[in-house]
């Protein structure tokens, strides 16, 4: 009886483990998003990368947003007036990059009512001689 016992919390126990790992999972509003440029030149001197969202510019809590873990430089809103992202450059070529090859930036933040949003998008890293 006792082993029973022991079996079922275990049961519980990870049944409950599994739903709160997918509730945290379900609670990522996942967001579009275009860098720019898309293509990363490393031997350029470009100064940004810039971030477009689909999200309202005023619904962002700007100063929680990153790029790869890279801290936003700074932000505006578009002409459609949703939360453009811009980061340096020069942290941005700080990252582990495969060069020749399409490189994951992921954008990840809050909203100003606390709601998390993520987006990615892929850039083709090129470092010509």
């Amino acid at each position: 009886m006792k082993k029973f016992s022991f079996n079922l919390l275990a049961i519980i126990l990870i049944a409950i483990l599994t739903i709160a790992v997918s509730q945290f999972a379900l609670a990522q509003k996942v967001v579009d998003i275009q860098v720019s440029p898309n293509v990363l030149n490393l031997n350029q001197n470009g100064q940004v990368v810039t971030v477009h969202t689909d999200l309202p510019y005023n619904s962002v809590s700007a100063s929680s947003v990153t790029l790869n873990g890279i801290t936003i430089s700074h932000w505006k809103s578009d002409d459609q007036g949703n939360f453009v992202a811009k980061f340096l450059i020069s942290d941005i070529k700080n990252l582990p990059l495969k060069i020749g090859d399409y490189n994951t930036l992921t954008l990840k933040g809050f909203t100003e009512d606390g709601e998390m949003f993520i987006g990615s998008d892929l850039v083709k890293v090129i470092k010509p001689k």
